[in-house]
């Protein structure tokens, strides 16, 4: 299944993200936990790359065990941080061969010790060269990229955002998935400014359920994400209480993602984490509206 095709069903869809383990000796707990969100029958599953491409070799390897043991549709990541055009080539073949036809075509997480002259030595410095690599394979790919719903953090201002986002479309990007957002309304005000702009294929809200302050500068690190009064009075209430405040980050997130729903979203990507209880408690919640 394509992921495009989700947009074309009349129930909500609900999707999950998860990641590969940074050494060998996790592999098997990773797994486990993969495995248990699989069971939950989500429209989809995420396997991210792991930043700097660290944790790649283990990410077709979770993909393929979800696809095939639990009929879960799933989309491998694909990076351009340190691939050569050698490495992706053969990454291509593995994905191929592995029978997923979804991919996330990504710049990926540049680490802090990479200086800008290495940089300027990758065979793919941004993910539009990923993208056209990929359109120029032989794989019949769905082909996804990420968005900022309030601007990528590297961009002077939206307007150069959202530029370089159509000409990342416009490379063969079939559909898009947001980085991280705790206000809806920067969502819809996004969207609206991307149809301005000619981009149409569909784009997947990303939520992250925040269930510990900690996780909080971590998410304005990574995404510049705004964070409403609403959900700052939260954290300040039920921070200091760790079982309060995953209760309250879960319920914010469930709230969210209602809203969305009623707003003709079709379908939702939630960053759960590798935590299957919060992946269970969030489809519990909203069972009756996606079908479960």
């Amino acid at each position: 299944m394509k992921i495009t095709d989700l947009f074309f069903k009349e129930t909500p869809s609900l999707s999950f993200e998860v990641f590969p383990p940074k050494t060998d000796t996790a592999f098997e707990s990773v797994k486990n936990a993969t495995q248990e969100i699989a069971k939950l029958k989500p429209a989809f599953m995420s396997v991210t790359y792991g930043a700097g491409g660290g944790t790649s070799k283990y990410t077709l390897d979770i993909a393929k065990n979800i696809k095939l043991n639990y009929d879960v549709p799933t989309i491998a990541h694909l990076t351009c941080v340190s691939s050569s055009k050698s490495t992706v080539k053969n990454q291509i073949k593995d994905i191929v061969d592995a029978g997923i036809t979804n991919i996330m075509a990504l710049r990926g997480d540049i680490p802090e010790a990479l200086k800008e002259g290495d940089r300027a030595k990758w065979d793919y410095r941004y993910a539009t060269d990923l993208i056209k690599e990929l359109r120029e394979s032989d794989g019949d790919f769905c082909i996804g990229g990420a968005c900022y719903p309030e601007i990528h953090p590297e961009s002077k201002n939206q307007k150069e955002d959202i530029k370089y986002l159509k000409e990342k479309v416009d490379a063969g990007c079939d559909f898009l998935t947001t980085q991280m957002f705790f206000d809806n309304n920067l969502l819809y005000n996004f969207l609206y400014k991307i149809r301005e702009a000619g981009i149409t294929v569909p784009v997947i809200p990303g939520i992250m359920p925040i269930t510990n302050a900690n996780q909080i500068e971590r998410a304005i690190k990574l995404s510049g994400s705004f964070m409403p009064q609403r959900f700052k009075s939260i954290v300040d209430k039920f921070g200091s209480n760790p079982e309060a405040m995953k209760q309250a980050g879960i319920a914010y997130a469930t709230d969210q993602i209602i809203d969305l729903f009623a707003n003709n979203i079709p379908v939702v990507h939630v960053y759960s984490m590798n935590k299957p209880d919060i992946a269970e408690k969030i489809t519990q919640n909203l069972s009756k509206i996606v079908g479960k």
